[in-house]
């Protein structure tokens, strides 16, 4: 038994560190709370925007204008104004309506006193009124895509210093396949895509009605391009590229899922006149650190081909993360070392099921002289609300748009409830060092890693032949709680073309497995315009049993699927 003397010594060691301690303890996280290096602090400018966001920009008076995924007769974009001066938007006003009203339309950008924006075939402009936070008069037609609404057609812009703008117009294809998204179908030997998509198109910025053919081809083998930005520090374009998708569903014999989940990189690439990134016959490796031969073109993860002639990207990052914007800090704000550095918002995955999805942030790299200094940097997270995402729609936010405001803060915008973020730096920027990395570099290291081949394969559950099925080809667009990724491919769970549809039976679901879907398509009121091809390969019993699952679960409550049914169905539309 203790002595009074030793306790009384005990209390007087253990209170004060037990104070320390609650002092020490910061209170948990909420969703939408933004983890950041220290010194950095992150305000809300907006909890929901009606309609989500896409890109943003903020004029020379501090009020954010932002690009609408979802437009309607109110108008395809929003304007925000703070007009307390808390930080806050105390204004949220619709505005431009126009036809066209996909979910792609991207672009939001302010030159030379006039708001750019972009629809999904189409790029506008509107002039700003400083007296009137709504700009004034009707949209001017700078650009129209004569391609017309097809998938990767988002149209994010940059402009440089001489009066172009620069567009990109993304490929309707996965590797310019001989049939589009097939399981084995090759590709096609140069690839006619290219002579009108899959690069990037310089125009004249200010003049009014161009289509493709006004332009300049400035780069080629770039698949689909979101984010874009121009370096002004070294007068040069940059894009953050997304990679090809689908190397395991496409052709298992040569990938396993573990490598589709990793492979490719998204590519951060310097783009000059004459830039070739060798789409659609090459990918980049980035565990080889090299491009490699598609398995479209006779590739199988180990042959090289002519890879090495292609333009190289300054850096690589994780598979299938989705850069959706890119920003070049030119502000005073943040710490010096963040000055002409490349801010990159990833929208996160949806094709690394069986594995966790990732991505979902934002990250910073270095710069100097044109290239990247360092390695990239997480900046950003926490915009999920949970550690483990198996699909994109368990992600509370996800990161789009970027902008920076005329105080040198950073604006983020989100895409499933439309919030915007400030992100100002409120500490020391004479002694900002390794130490303010520190927690980050720690949650870069903990959370951002690549996932583990059999511990982190969620799909060892699915034993039944439908569960296998789905997981071999659908899981990858439907992910595992079939809800899709709420913006290139549609829901399972609930949809009428599951369940019911014009025939009131299962037939609309037999009929989609067996002749695919070119969109647009509307699924639950909302437009999907990516392609799913035609399974008509299966086996009648095998489009039985998929079907058979895909309409038992995911809270659907639908009759079987028999292979009779399958037979009869493809018999009638052949």
């Amino acid at each position: 038994m203790r002595s009074t003397g030793s306790r009384l010594l005990l209390l007087i060691v253990a209170v004060p560190l037990l104070l320390a301690g609650i002092a020490d303890k910061k209170p948990a996280l909420k969703v939408g709370d933004l983890s950041l290096p220290k010194g950095f602090k992150s305000i809300t400018v907006a909890d929901t925007i009606p309609g989500a966001a896409r890109h943003l920009a903020v004029s020379s008076s501090g009020d954010i204008y932002v690009k609408l995924r979802f437009p309607d007769k109110a108008g395809g974009n929003a304007a925000l104004r703070d007009t307390n001066g808390d930080g806050r938007a105390d204004i949220i006003q619709k505005f431009a309506d126009y036809e066209d009203k996909g979910t792609y339309g991207t672009a939001m950008r302010i030159y030379n006193g006039y708001l750019y924006f972009s629809s999904e075939t189409n790029i506008f402009r509107i002039k700003l009124d400083s007296s009137s936070l709504i700009p004034q008069g009707e949209p001017e037609l700078i650009i129209h895509d004569t391609g017309g609404r097809h998938e990767h057609d988002a149209k994010p812009i940059a402009f440089d210093d001489a009066g172009h703008i620069y567009v990109p117009f993304g490929a309707a294809s996965n590797a310019c396949q001989e049939k589009n998204r097939v399981p084995g179908s090759p590709g096609i030997k140069n690839c006619p895509l290219l002579d009108s998509a899959g690069g990037i198109w310089q125009f004249d910025a200010n003049k009014l009605n161009q289509t493709p053919k006004d332009g300049v081809r400035y780069a080629t083998g770039l698949r689909s391009v979101v984010a874009m930005a121009w370096n002004h520090a070294n007068q040069c374009l940059y894009v953050v590229a997304h990679g090809r998708d689908d190397l395991h569903m496409l052709f298992p014999k040569q990938f396993n899922a573990w490598q589709s989940a990793v492979l490719p990189a998204e590519e951060f690439l310097q783009v000059k006149p004459g830039t070739n990134a060798g789409w659609p016959y090459y990918y980049y490796d980035p565990y080889k650190k090299q491009l490699m031969l598609n398995p479209e073109y006779g590739g199988n993860g180990i042959k090289k081909g002519d890879g090495a002639k292609f333009t190289q990207p300054i850096m690589a990052f994780p598979a299938h993360w989705a850069p959706n914007d890119l920003l070049f800090y030119k502000g005073n704000q943040f710490p010096s070392r963040y000055r002409n550095g490349a801010f990159i918002a990833f929208h996160g995955s949806t094709n690394r099921s069986p594995y966790p999805q990732a991505g979902y942030c934002i990250a910073f790299v270095p710069f100097k002289n044109g290239k990247p200094s360092g390695p990239w940097e997480l900046f950003a997270d926490g915009f999920t609300g949970k550690q483990t995402i198996l699909s994109p729609s368990e992600a509370t936010y996800r990161p789009m748009g970027l902008a920076e405001a005329p105080d040198g803060s950073l604006v983020i915008s989100d895409t499933e409830k439309g919030r915007v973020w400030r992100v100002n730096f409120a500490g020391n920027k004479a002694s900002f060092g390794p130490a303010n990395l520190q927690a980050m570099l720690q949650r870069k290291r903990t959370l951002y890693k690549d996932p583990n081949p059999i511990t982190d394969d969620n799909s060892r559950a699915m034993l039944s032949p439908g569960a296998s099925l789905y997981r071999k080809y659908c899981i990858s667009c439907h992910q595992p709680d079939g809800k899709g990724d709420g913006n290139l491919f549609p829901p399972l769970a609930g949809s009428e073309w599951v369940v019911g549809g014009p025939y009131g039976d299962k037939r609309m679901a037999i009929q989609t497995l067996l002749k695919g879907l070119q969109g647009p398509v509307t699924v639950k009121g909302h437009s999907y315009n990516s392609v799913m091809p035609s399974f008509s390969q299966l086996s009648d019993k095998e489009i039985a049993e998929v079907l058979t699952y895909i309409r038992s679960k995911f809270g659907n409550n639908a009759s079987m699927v028999t292979a009779e049914e399958v037979k009869n169905t493809r018999k009638r539309i052949r």
